[in-house]
Parts: C-alpha cells; structure tokens; sequence
C-alpha cells in the first residue's frame, strides 16, 4: 500500500467530520437528500475561510457560506436556519478536531463560532434569557438571520459569564431536557 498523504488524510478528516455533522438526526424532518447534499457541501467547503479573528470578516463568510449551503440543499429543505444549524455544528467539530484545527487555524475564531441552534439550546437560552427576552422558537426551520442574531446574543452572554465561548455552551446541554 502507498503512503498516504497529508492532503489526502486532511480530505477524508474533513469528510468524516462532515458526515458525523450532517447526521440523520440533525436534519431530521426535512425530507430526502438534505443529509448527502450537505455532507457533500460540507466535505468540499474551504475552512482556511474561516480562521479570521475580525468578527464583521467572520460574519459575512458565515453568511455567505450559510446562503451556499441553502442553495445546495434540495428544492423542499431550503431553510436558512437548517443550513446554518448544520454548518454551525461541522464548524464546530472542525474546531474539536485537532488535525483540521491546527491544520486551518481555526481556534483562531473559537469566540466567533456560533452554538448550533436546536429546540434544545434554543430552550437552554430562553430560560437563561426569562420571559418574553428571545422571540418565540418556531423550529429550525422557521429561524431567521435576525432571531439567530438574538439567540446568538444571549449565547454569547451566557458564555462569558461562563468563562467559555459561546460554541461549546450545547457540549454542556447535549441530551438534557430544559425542565
């Protein structure tokens, strides 16, 4: 067998934590082919985009890429929330996978990443947040740019007061139940 190359073993990393990522159960309910289209999507994005620390840099890449991955899903998932849920937690594993973290610099944006929103975190933060603080959570989605904007906010509260940054807030929450 031949040597396997360091661009080769970075590729199929990038493409395990893709397919663990767009597990089933994070695109669950929102039909066929979401979870292969985004594994694909996933699998080939370009993460040296994002090891920025300017958060506005950070931001707009976010963006951009979120709107790319919308596009690449099916015709029936095109949900702005799905897509940003899904690259939110590759970008995330991206960042717990020290071979692609040191290999892309992306510990250098750690404080910018976003916590993947669910029903879970989304319920951890409107507690945390009280009555009436965070809008209504309708579902993934139903997320919008502007309600992430406010979950991501009291996330990121929650967080420094924490002492942690706000992307590893649902390693804490992950199969618990708000009560």
């Amino acid at each position: 067998m031949a040597k396997v190359k360091a661009s080769d073993f970075l590729r199929a990393t990038q493409g395990r934590t893709a397919r663990i990522a767009a597990s089933a159960s994070a695109s669950r309910g929102h039909g066929s082919g979401v979870t292969q289209a985004a594994r694909k999507f996933l699998g080939d994005l370009d993460l040296r985009k994002f090891r920025d620390k300017d958060a506005a840099v950070f931001r707009k890449r976010l963006n951009r890429e979120t709107g790319k991955l919308v596009r690449s899903l099916p015709s029936g998932a095109r949900s702005w929330g799905l897509a940003r849920k899904l690259l939110n937690i590759f970008l995330r594993d991206a960042l717990y996978t020290t071979y692609l973290r040191d290999r892309f610099r992306l510990g250098a944006a750690e404080e910018l990443l976003e916590i993947p929103l669910d029903s879970i975190t989304a319920g951890h933060l409107r507690k945390d947040a009280g009555r009436g603080v965070l809008p209504r959570w309708a579902g993934v989605k139903h997320l919008t740019p502007t309600a992430n904007g406010h979950y991501q906010r009291q996330a990121a509260k929650l967080a420094r007061e924490q002492g942690l940054a706000r992307v590893h807030l649902d390693t804490f929450w992950w199969g618990e139940r708000v009560g």
